[in-house]
């Protein structure tokens, strides 16, 4: 008896998934009349997931967060981090002393020379920042910004790299950090995803694929991962109506399915069909949502010179200009990738290109922001995966991890400051040293959260995205 029992959930179960299989494809198209459900008090009515802290650890200083990936690994040395000391010795052997027995990609064999920054650094603001003569724009908002100029990582691969700044582990399988702030403090909107992901591609250097894990959930329950959305065209595939069919028989359908789902879960209590009952709840209200979100008729002229985009062009700056809108409606999380900067050689002409697809853009972002009172709760940050080597790789840059910059503005962060050193080389960071999982500490603490209590239980361990490694926040960069 026992065993019939047992054959019949495990068919049970399978019939589901091939159902699910089946109709899956068209999740996106059958979306629409949840965004009547609060005046019909519908069945279909979305409720906002909520975060599994119920109460925070420190006062929260941001809630929402738009990272700038810069996916390829931009040279600090023609960036955020001036070096006259590699200027003067341009050419020279790269002192031994830095480079013996240290981890090179793509240089190992060959002679080590000093390469100079190829473009000259100014101060920025009252601050003084010195940044590279290429972002006059971002300079303008220098006194917005905390630069740190010490950052290591540990992977110096591109794809473990990004998985390492992603997950706090440079093995894949891991939640992302976009995945971990939506399991601890929920998403604020039920029309939008909490977490968005946005990718361009530019001109100026090799663009290095960008793998759908690296926004992924990893062992956290689906319902937290990074969604994709299409810089150009229609954002969300198959999220319009199916031709032919009606608002009501999206409604029936739909109520049907999410029925077959509760029953089913209510036997075998699997977290996965509660992400797949809120996926088609979502779908209905993002119908109404999404066009909405994409209508920018609004905006202004000054908005659009403002980034550089009329928007809708699939560019960075079109890009970043929704990320604000996204910020506007709610949304927790969004990622924009530029694939542009893996510069191995030719890096002179292709940083020219590649600093004039986000200068103006990125400035952009962080004044608008700021204008319309954004920016106070949100945090912006600006990194790639790893730096660039000190040492010439012909007319570019192999992969360096030993110390590289990045930069943040927004709520809780210290502005017009600059944290950390590399040596006089640029290549290791020698003052105030920040490791990626000590941006994440001190990310998770602007959000209110300790780093070592936001945990998930996952084959008998507890896991947290500062992993088991020693991580500590940056309390110097904090305001």
């Amino acid at each position: 008896m026992i065993d019939y029992q047992a054959q019949q959930l495990a068919a049970l179960k399978q019939n589901r998934r091939s159902f699910i299989k089946h109709t899956g494809a068209g999740i996106g198209g059958i979306a629409l009349h949840a965004l009547m459900a609060a005046e019909n008090n519908s069945a279909l009515a979305g409720e906002l997931t909520t975060g599994h802290l119920k109460t925070l650890h420190y006062p929260q200083r941001v809630k929402r967060m738009i990272h700038l990936c810069m996916a390829g690994g931009p040279s600090h040395l023609e960036t955020l981090d001036d070096k006259p000391t590699l200027r003067a010795k341009h050419g020279e052997p790269m002192p031994e002393s830095l480079t013996k027995g240290q981890q090179i990609a793509q240089l190992q064999g060959r002679a080590l020379n000093c390469f100079a920054p190829q473009f000259e650094f100014k101060k920025f603001g009252a601050s003084g920042q010195s940044i590279s003569e290429l972002f006059p724009q971002i300079g303008s908002v220098a006194d917005d910004l905390c630069i740190i100029r010490s950052m290591h990582t540990d992977q110096i691969n591109h794809d473990p790299a990004h998985t390492l700044f992603n997950t706090g582990s440079g093995n894949a399988g891991r939640p992302s950090m976009g995945a971990w702030l939506l399991y601890g403090l929920g998403q604020e909107t039920e029309n939008l995803p909490g977490y968005v992901v946005l990718t361009s591609v530019g001109k100026g250097g090799q663009a290095q694929p960008i793998a759908a894990r690296q926004w992924h959930s990893g062992f956290l329950p689906s319902r937290y991962q990074g969604v994709q959305f299409h810089a150009s065209g229609a954002p969300v595939l198959y999220l319009n109506r199916p031709e032919g069919v009606t608002m009501s028989q999206q409604e029936s359908l739909v109520g049907s399915i999410n029925q077959l789902n509760r029953q089913f879960d209510s036997v075998v209590d699997d977290p996965e069909i509660a992400t797949r009952i809120q996926q088609y709840e979502m779908a209905f209200r993002m119908q109404s949502s999404v066009p909405e979100l994409m209508d920018l008729t609004g905006e202004t002229k000054q908005t659009f010179e403002q980034y550089g985009t009329q928007g809708g062009d699939g560019t960075y700056a079109s890009n970043c200009l929704l990320a604000r809108r996204l910020i506007e409606k709610g949304v927790r999380f969004v990622q924009l990738y530029h694939r542009a900067w893996d510069h191995h050689g030719g890096i002179k002409r292709s940083m020219e290109i590649t600093a004039d697809e986000v200068d103006r853009a990125t400035a952009g972002l962080i004044a608008d922001l700021k204008e319309r009172g954004l920016l106070d709760e949100t945090l912006v940050v600006w990194s790639g995966e790893f730096g660039r080597t000190p040492m010439a790789q012909g007319s570019g840059r192999d992969h360096h991890i030993k110390g590289f910059s990045m930069f943040m503005a927004g709520g809780g962060i210290k502005p017009g400051f600059s944290y950390g050193n590399t040596d006089e080389f640029g290549y290791n960071a020698v003052e105030n040293p920040v490791h990626v999982r000590d941006f994440h500490a001190t990310m998770l603490r602007l959000f209110g959260i300790d780093h070592h209590k936001l945990t998930y239980k996952f084959q008998g361990l507890d896991f947290k995205l500062t992993g088991v490694e020693e991580a500590h926040v940056v309390e110097e960069v904090l305001s």
